[in-house]
């Protein structure tokens, strides 16, 4: 660059300062185009409708006295198995039971490979 004017040697100064800002932008974009694509995929995962059907059902078919039918328990597993492609496993206690009211305590464990979701919840 010894042999070039003032001039000229600004000019290929900018040009390199120019092309350094423009990568530079670039890649902040590409970054934040990322972050949102993750962000956004990790929301559409998440099986709400799926967690809520099943908890629903589940409420349904236990009734008051905390009785649960085999019958329903096992379809639910295997449905949700085969359907989803997710683990569901319930249980029911009623570890206090007065003449008046009845105690239940339920756990719901739903996994689907992505969303690991735990619910309790006690009924009287």
């Amino acid at each position: 660059m010894a042999r070039l004017n003032d001039d000229a040697q600004w000019i290929i100064l900018m040009g390199f300062l120019v092309s350094f800002g423009l990568f530079f932008l670039a890649l902040i974009i590409n970054q934040s185009t990322v972050v949102g694509q993750t962000t956004a995929e990790g929301v559409v995962e998440f099986p709400k409708i799926d967690i809520r059907d099943i908890s629903h059902v589940i409420k349904e078919h236990v009734g008051n006295n905390g009785a649960v039918n085999d019958r329903v328990y096992h379809d639910i597993i295997n449905i949700s198995l085969q359907r989803k492609g997710a683990v569901v496993n319930y249980t029911i206690d009623s570890p206090f039971t007065n003449p008046l009211t009845v105690y239940n305590h339920s756990l719901i464990h739903y996994n689907n490979g992505v969303t690991l979701y735990n619910e309790n919840w006690t009924s009287y």
